[in-house]
């Protein structure tokens, strides 16, 4: 609320007029900035009905800061006029003046001066009157007393296009006296109290009425997750680089696919109940492409394409036990058996959905999180064609930002030729977290040491997935 002093101030005026009275001429009376009469207004207003007060809108004409300056110290034209003595004034000198362009312009078009270029010694102004009256000034001075009235529209106008006026739009209040007007103010109490009810003196105290068609405070609206706002970016990011989306929704999956089709051994690690989550109901899967699954089980356990294998006796009740993906790679394995029972063509995919690790529940761990996938198959690609890919990637995703740097590689032949592709074909490919990441923070200038040998995005060296020597 505004002080309580320029609320009564206002109001001892509003009292001494008949009909009402401008916010304007309130502040001028009282000597008060207008925005604080404006914020005195608002407060009497939420009293209840001690005043009425309607918005307007006025044009007014007010000096411009130059226009200030002319009205204390005379035209340009006249300081010119001033400055030159009877015996003329060498023009490049009264150029130097601060008015000097400007008045020289205007003083020759008044005719109070002239310029006589033949003068001995250079060019040399004199004067051409005796005297002169500043006429410039005398409206601008009109104008600073609140006299713009008395100047013709043209008048106005022609020193406005020399910036020495401003026409402004002034909001004010046209302030009555409301139905309750009074010129002591009393605060009206917001909230009946049971103390209030108690002792009777609700009925000598004066309560702020309801308003019934204040809006409401705006719910609470839900926000998008920030894990969704980075997951929709790299989609968009492999969307425009030309990628397809894999389908993802089977989080159930067999050993098989998620595993063995990968070239990853029976008897590995993370094939272990301490890494993965196993269904026990259905144990097992039954369905499998028959004479895909006996050359992964040749190349596992004899070898084949180029391998030795692992040399073990591959078990196809392993193959067949169930268990939540613990990688989106296994939706890969699956797009590109699908790709090699058809006519080759080129494909870009990738996958970005949540996968499962039986891990200890943490600050910064879960049983599930996200994994980003992308998979590139084409005749010909290199380790050269995967840093180029992932150079364009992470430059979508926006240098000098914290980032994860995942992992990446080539796809062994002993893992693609089992499935049909043809020779010649190779698959890169690369994966990120949007939960778990690994963060470094990089530049334009250190992208291919990233993607390079030194840190290679982390490659495996020893990957039963991928290999260098691709």
């Amino acid at each position: 609320m505004a002080d309580t002093g320029l609320l009564e101030a206002l109001l001892r005026l509003l009292e001494k007029v008949d009909g009402g009275i401008d916010s304007q001429d309130v502040a001028a009376d009282l000597g008060v900035d207008h925005q604080l009469i404006v914020g005195a207004v608002k407060s009497l207003q939420a009293l209840g009905e001690v005043i009425s007060a309607e918005q307007k809108s006025s044009k007014r004409w007010e000096l411009t800061g130059e226009g200030r300056e002319i009205a204390e110290q005379g035209s340009h034209e006249a300081r010119v006029f001033n400055a030159i003595p009877d015996e003329g004034l060498p023009q490049n000198e009264l150029m130097k003046m601060p008015s000097g362009k400007v008045g020289f312009s205007k003083a020759m078009s008044n005719k109070w001066i002239r310029l006589d270029k033949a003068h001995e010694g250079g060019p040399r102004v004199f004067k051409t009157v005796e005297t002169i009256e500043d006429t410039v000034r005398d409206k601008l001075q009109l104008v600073q007393k609140g006299l713009s009235a008395k100047l013709e529209d043209k008048e106005k106008n022609e020193l406005k296009k020399r910036k020495l006026l401003s026409e402004v739009t002034v909001k004010s209040y046209w302030i009555t006296k409301g139905s309750s007007f009074s010129t002591t103010i009393t605060k009206q109490e917001t909230e009946l109290t049971p103390e209030m009810i108690a002792s009777g003196s609700w009925k000598e105290k004066k309560f702020k009425p309801y308003n019934f068609e204040a809006m409401g405070v705006a719910a609470d609206c839900g926000h998008l997750h920030p894990l969704m706002k980075v997951r929709t970016q790299f989609r968009q990011i492999f969307l425009e680089m030309g990628f397809t989306e894999m389908p993802t929704n089977n989080f159930i999956e067999s050993s098989f696919w998620n595993f063995d089709s990968l070239f990853q051994p029976q008897q590995h690690p993370a094939r272990d109940q301490h890494d993965t989550f196993f269904i026990s109901d259905p144990a097992l899967a039954h369905e499998f492409p028959q004479d895909y699954l006996e050359r992964v089980k040749q190349v596992h356990s004899e070898g084949g394409y180029g391998s030795q294998g692992y040399k073990y006796d591959w078990k196809i009740e392993e193959a067949q036990k169930n268990l939540l993906r613990t990688h989106t790679t296994a939706v890969s394995a699956r797009m590109l058996y699908k790709l090699a029972q058809q006519k080759f063509t080129p494909v870009k995919y990738f996958s970005i959905d949540r996968v499962f690790r039986n891990e200890t529940l943490d600050a910064t761990h879960l049983a599930e999180f996200h994994q980003i996938e992308g998979v590139v198959a084409d005749y010909g690609l290199t380790l050269g064609n995967l840093m180029g890919i992932l150079h364009q990637f992470f430059t979508k995703l926006g240098l000098k930002k914290w980032v994860e740097v995942g992992n990446s590689g080539v796809f062994r032949p002993e893992m693609l030729l089992p499935m049909g592709l043809p020779e010649g074909v190779s698959v890169i490919a690369w994966g990120l977290s949007l939960e778990r990441p690994t963060m470094i923070k990089y530049g334009i200038n250190n992208i291919r040491e990233l993607v390079g040998h030194k840190v290679n995005l982390q490659m495996v060296y020893d990957s039963p997935i991928c290999r260098l020597d691709s």
